[in-house]
């Protein structure tokens, strides 16, 4: 069988952040496809289980045990199979864990393969793996995205005092890609220039999405000093605002702690409602705590058809957690991370959920990335039109974006852009 997987093998590899990861490399006839897993931060309590060495080494965090399931377990299962397979693959690999978090193999070795075997298959079919996400996906619509870059930061991603995460600028009316990348670079170095002047050379080191992490303590301040930066740049028009609350981290026995205030849940609603009163948001995620469900609920049902409301940590990317966010209308939107739930078909069917259900899409990196761009190709393959995957500086980052941008010329007028959400 021409496609058959001939050999699997992992190793401990590191992140953007330094931390061990793990690398999947999968050989057939037609050479080695390789594939690196990203692991997060502010991760949700309901993501599938990241397995980690403890101990001394790599201060707890090696991943050796994780390399180890590949190696052994995850090998013997899969060599000999057709790589074409892939939910066949992916299956066999949950079959194999026979939990619901991935916790006896690790949901970080379980992607390693499913991403390599993903890349090994379009390798094999001689097409581009964003054509073979197509294909797996029944998607006949290829899209390049619109990003939502961070580039202001906050809560677990800072070291200053803003209780939200992630201020993100979404270049809606660029008109290709490559334009919405110009447009945010060029607001981004504006931006760096501001805070400079403003707040000097310490303000614009950069954190683990490539956000600027300047002193700042009030919500509002990060919109003021962004707005500024597009003005300058002048793309008023062009470019909105988002932001990603991780509300998870600062929720806590039932109150939201904000700017030291502890607030109910009707509170931070008010508090969310003057800042998108005020300024042009048009999308909001992680607003309220991941099991805070009629918070969620009275929230989108109060901003839904105003902005897009995205769940990260209230769905962490997992069929069962959507559909009942569906039903109850707690969000309008997913934000797909492969690594919360472990596998490409997985992350698949829940894209394919949420579409289906007129939810939006937005494929997200993760804090801790890796130099790995299988994301571009797997927002362009769902045809999801939303990624993001952090300010246009870091090459973990940037290889996200630089792939899109090839991917981009060579579909040339084959796929639209997005534009909007």
């Amino acid at each position: 069988m021409a496609s058959e997987i001939q050999a699997i093998r992992a190793r401990e590899v590191l992140d953007s952040r330094g931390n061990p990861t793990v690398e999947v490399e999968i050989k057939t006839d037609k050479g080695l496809s390789r594939a690196m897993v990203p692991s997060g931060a502010s991760t949700g309590i309901h993501e599938a289980l990241e397995l980690r060495d403890g101990g001394n080494r790599f201060l707890g965090k090696g991943v050796q045990k994780a390399v180890g399931n590949v190696n052994d377990k995850i090998s013997k299962e899969l060599t000999g199979r057709d790589c074409t397979k892939q939910q066949d693959i992916d299956n066999a690999m949950l079959e194999l864990d026979g939990t619901e978090n991935k916790s006896t193999l690790g949901a970080n070795a379980i992607l390693g393969v499913s991403m390599a075997v993903c890349r090994a298959s379009a390798l094999e079919l001689g097409i581009p793996l964003y054509e073979r996400v197509a294909g797996l996906s029944d998607n006949k619509n290829l899209v390049l995205p619109t990003p939502a870059m961070n580039v202001i930061n906050g809560g677990e991603h800072a070291g200053n005092s803003l209780d939200i995460q992630e201020y993100m600028i979404l270049p809606v009316g660029a008109k290709s890609f490559g334009e919405a990348a110009r447009l945010c670079a060029e607001v981004y170095q504006t931006l760096k220039g501001i805070i400079k002047e403003k707040y000097g050379n310490d303000a614009i080191n950069v954190g683990d999405e490539g956000g600027f992490a300047p002193p700042l303590s009030q919500a509002e301040e990060p919109f003021e000093l962004i707005l500024k930066a597009i003005g300058e740049a002048g793309y008023e028009k062009e470019i909105k605002l988002g932001i990603d609350a991780a509300a998870s981290e600062f929720y806590n026995d039932g109150k939201y702690k904000i700017e030291g205030k502890y607030l109910s849940a009707e509170e931070l609603i008010e508090f969310y409602n003057n800042l998108i009163e005020t300024y042009p948001i048009i999308s909001v995620e992680d607003v309220c705590a991941q099991d805070d469900w009629d918070s969620w609920v009275e929230f989108t049902k109060k901003f839904g058809d105003k902005t897009q409301v995205v769940g990260d940590d209230l769905l962490v990317t997992n069929v069962k957690r959507i559909d009942k966010a569906i039903e109850s209308k707690a969000c309008n939107a997913l934000l797909l991370k492969i690594n919360q739930i472990g596998t490409i078909t997985e992350s698949i069917d829940a894209a394919r959920l949420s579409k289906d259900n007129g939810w939006n899409v937005m494929v997200s990196h993760r804090s801790g990335e890796t130099e790995d761009s299988f994301i571009a190709d797997l927002v362009v393959g769902l045809g999801t039109g939303q990624i993001k995957s952090g300010a246009p500086c870091r090459s973990e980052r940037n290889a996200k974006y630089n792939q899109l941008l090839r991917i981009e010329e060579e579909l040339s007028d084959k796929a639209k852009y997005q534009g909007g959400i």
